[in-house]
């Protein structure tokens, strides 16, 4: 039996013929904005969450990195003690311990408690993103799953350019546990909209299962694994430490701008991909990887021009915005019948390299300055670059065989 990121044949007879199932799609997109925004929200509140818990900022501030580390230490052993659950009833799961754990985070009033809260949510929130991209590929037509992974992931960016701010303005005006509480309400309503819109599909048979390290023996998958590591890593650093690059610059007051600006570029480069990524999966990772080295270059070299600023911040976000599909897309091509761990070591990088990024950003921040950002950003793309164009057979090939329409 195939997993449920790779079955392109996996639906019914004519299924080309079938449109997207936009209801159940957009119901998976809520779940990824919901679970991006929650991961990034207390910095937004940090000040707030600090005084009321009784612990520092910089206490505080790992309640960012804990739930990535509750994602990167259990997303692979939990998708791999639940491959034979139904599809359906293991999302409803994750989704439902992830309610739980942020209405604990919104009544807590003890900072170890949160802590244990905010892993929790991280731990289920893993589980759930290793489920998300298959199920948008397994319920769609062939020749339009990487539409629909496009749509899904358009959750990413909503979340890191509207939700972080919309949260942030909520949290000061009504306190953040007002905050929580509202993403619990959310998390509960798409429940809900899961159950009424979203198809069950069977989990893998026991005599099928492979174990997780077999992934990285299928041809193509270490490349995309390792793109994912170091490409998240470059932006991860550049937009953790955004705001305070911008203040060097004189330009501390335009962070909303700039972070708006690269919102819609992102969601202009998530419709591009979604539209093209049937036949130019490869065409698109390149391409994306160039759009953000540019952005770099012009931080790096000409930030002393707001202008460009907000032209760096386009071009970032062009070339960002459709990354996750990208990846989500290419770890699941390649995976073939261990694409379901495949995608588990996906959603564990990555979160790797969400908490990498922080750290590195102050390091670099302590040792040369904010400056420092862009340049990092270049060198890290270079190996990104070599990856994507040398994995021309597997990982990224010219020709998406199996996706053939």
């Amino acid at each position: 039996m195939r997993s449920d990121t790779t079955r392109p044949a996996g639906s019914p007879a004519g299924a080309e013929n079938r449109r997207l199932p936009l209801p159940a799609l957009l119901a998976l997109a809520t779940a990824v904005f919901i679970t991006s925004l929650t991961e990034t929200l207390p910095a937004g509140v940090l000040p707030a969450m600090s005084a009321d818990l009784g612990a520092s900022e910089p206490a505080m501030g790992q309640a960012v990195t804990i739930y990535a580390i509750g994602t990167a230490l259990t997303a692979i052993p939990l998708t791999a003690a639940t491959a034979g659950w139904r599809r359906k009833r293991l999302l409803l799961t994750a989704m439902a311990g992830f309610a739980v754990a942020n209405t604990v985070t919104a009544v807590s009033v003890d900072f170890p408690l949160t802590m244990a809260a905010r892993f929790v949510a991280g731990v289920a929130a893993g589980l759930a993103w290793a489920l998300l991209a298959g199920y948008a590929r397994r319920m769609s037509p062939v020749h339009l799953q990487g539409k629909a992974v496009a749509i899904v992931m358009t959750g990413i960016p909503i979340a890191l350019s509207l939700g972080v701010p919309a949260g942030t303005f909520l949290g000061e005006a009504l306190g953040w546990q007002v905050t929580f509480s509202i993403v619990t309400v959310l998390t509960v309503a798409v429940i809900a909209w899961m159950i009424a819109t979203v198809p069950d599909h069977p989990g893998q048979r026991r005599d099928s299962r492979a174990p997780a390290s077999r992934a990285l023996r299928v041809p193509g998958v270490a490349p995309v694994l390792f793109v994912t590591l170091v490409f998240v890593l470059a932006h991860t650093i550049l937009y953790t430490y955004i705001a305070t690059f911008l203040d060097r610059l004189g330009m501390g007051g335009s962070t909303d701008l700039v972070l708006l600006v690269f919102g819609a570029a992102s969601l202009v480069s998530i419709w591009f991909v979604g539209a093209h990524i049937h036949r130019r999966l490869r065409t698109l990772t390149i391409a994306g990887t160039l759009l953000v080295a540019a952005a770099a270059a012009v931080l790096a070299t000409l930030a002393d021009v707001p202008a460009l600023v907000h032209v760096a911040a386009a071009l970032w976000g062009l070339g960002w915005g459709g990354v996750p599909t990208l990846l989500q897309t290419a770890v699941a091509d390649a995976g073939g019948e261990s694409a379901d761990s495949a995608q588990a070591m996906l959603v564990t990088l990555w979160n790797v390299a969400m908490a990498g990024g922080g750290v590195v950003g102050g390091i670099l921040l302590g040792l040369l300055g904010s400056a420092s950002f862009p340049w990092s950003v270049l060198v890290l793309l270079a190996p990104v670059l070599i990856v994507v164009i040398g994995a021309r057979t597997h990982g990224f090939p010219a020709w998406r065989v199996n996706t053939a329409s």
